[in-house]
């Protein structure tokens, strides 16, 4: 494959790191000090760390103490979920593995067939719980990362705070396609992973509400005692560089041209195939404009992604944490999809994503449909 033309169609698993982001990552390896010393070289290092810190909490429109690192989105959920303590724990059917398998045993709420998660379903499970949800901790993402579709996060968190529980939100696929201002402001808990903006891989951030004091996760001294362990220094100065070129970002023109490309895609695929599905096209709240999911009937999603792939096209199906292990995506069986949930690819555009990128998709996506309809003839 070596000088052969690839196109990197699955942001939503990780975006390319960028120049930024590398350039101060290089800057602070050769810094010798542990920020947790208390000497020149130690101060340089947690230098590095508050500097981070304050550019993430930019981005989230929080104060930056309420910012806490952590070893990336999953271990970010986790801590979430962690907060409810002995408490009631509810979760969306559509939250990434990373907390549906956290939780196992925790309630589903349930979700229409686009994907939404309605603030009256949310209520309805709250009256199932104890004291009408009292104490509950409600997990509902922010954006779905495989399908793109945007959760009512606001009306289902006030609904939450009357009853007087808390919530929790994935908004790992949020950043930069989102307020993330607003999302801090309504919940309790919000994860964040930095290589889904451009940073590097391994590294994340909780960020709690104002008035919250999270439970420890891991005991030491290091992250305002609440997560103990040295720091990520190189990873978490990258972190803090991309969310800075992100928040000088202009959203809503980078919105505007990844929108234009995913519809691109979506129109010249229904014209090829009529019966080609689309969850959550029609989701009450919208999606991104960088996520399309696509469903091509008769033909397993493992497939598909192999098939892209020696076609030069990066694809996934379903989450990246569960990938490499390909079958039915729970979040589209959660929408009603049936069998044509392990049917399903998802094609995720980035700051790099280009018309040819999209055009190439759309021939290959084409042959493999072209070759399943020569041999339903046969």
């Amino acid at each position: 494959m070596t000088g052969a033309v690839r196109h990197f169609l699955d942001h939503n698993a990780g975006a390319p790191l960028l120049p930024a982001a590398r350039a101060r990552m290089i800057e602070v390896l050769d810094l010798a000090g542990n920020p947790s010393s208390v000497h020149a070289e130690g101060r340089a290092a947690r230098a590095v760390v508050e500097q981070a810190r304050a550019e993430i909490a930019a981005l989230c429109g929080a104060r930056p103490d309420r910012v806490l690192f952590t070893s990336g989105g999953s271990e970010s959920n986790a801590w979430m979920l962690h907060q409810a303590g002995m408490g009631p724990l509810a979760v969306s059917a559509v939250e990434h593995d990373s907390v549906l398998a956290a939780a196992p045993h925790a309630p589903r709420i349930p979700v229409d067939d686009q994907g939404v998660v309605h603030p009256h379903a949310v209520a309805a499970m709250l009256d199932r719980l104890p004291d009408g949800g009292a104490g509950a901790l409600v997990a509902v993402m922010a954006v779905n990362n495989e399908t793109g579709v945007i959760q009512p996060v606001a009306e289902i968190a006030a609904l939450v705070h009357a009853r007087g529980g808390r919530v929790a939100c994935d908004a790992v696929q949020a950043a930069g396609r989102l307020d993330l201002g607003t999302l801090c402001g309504a919940v309790d808990f919000l994860s964040l992973s930095a290589h889904k903006i451009g940073g590097p891989k391994g590294v994340g951030v909780l960020v709690a509400g104002p008035e919250i004091e999270p439970a420890a996760l891991i005991p030491g001294g290091q992250e305002y005692r609440r997560r103990g362990g040295t720091e990520n220094l190189a990873g978490i100065a990258g972190f803090g560089a991309a969310a800075a070129v992100l928040g000088a970002t202009d959203r809503a023109a980078e919105a505007l041209r990844l929108a234009a490309l995913r519809d691109r895609i979506q129109a010249a695929l229904a014209d090829a195939a009529p019966d080609v599905l689309f969850p959550g096209r029609d989701a009450a709240f919208g999606r991104v404009a960088n996520t399309l999911s696509v469903v091509l009937p008769g033909i397993a999603a493992e497939t598909q992604v192999m098939r892209m792939d020696l076609a030069g096209i990066a694809v996934s199906a379903g989450s990246a944490c569960s990938s490499g292990k390909v079958a039915a995506s729970p979040v589209l069986a959660a929408m009603g999809l049936g069998d044509l949930a392990g049917q399903a690819i998802r094609v995720s555009l980035g700051a790099g994503s280009t018309a040819d990128d999209a055009e190439a998709f759309i021939a290959a996506w084409c042959r493999m449909a072209a070759r399943r309809n020569r041999a339903a003839a046969e």
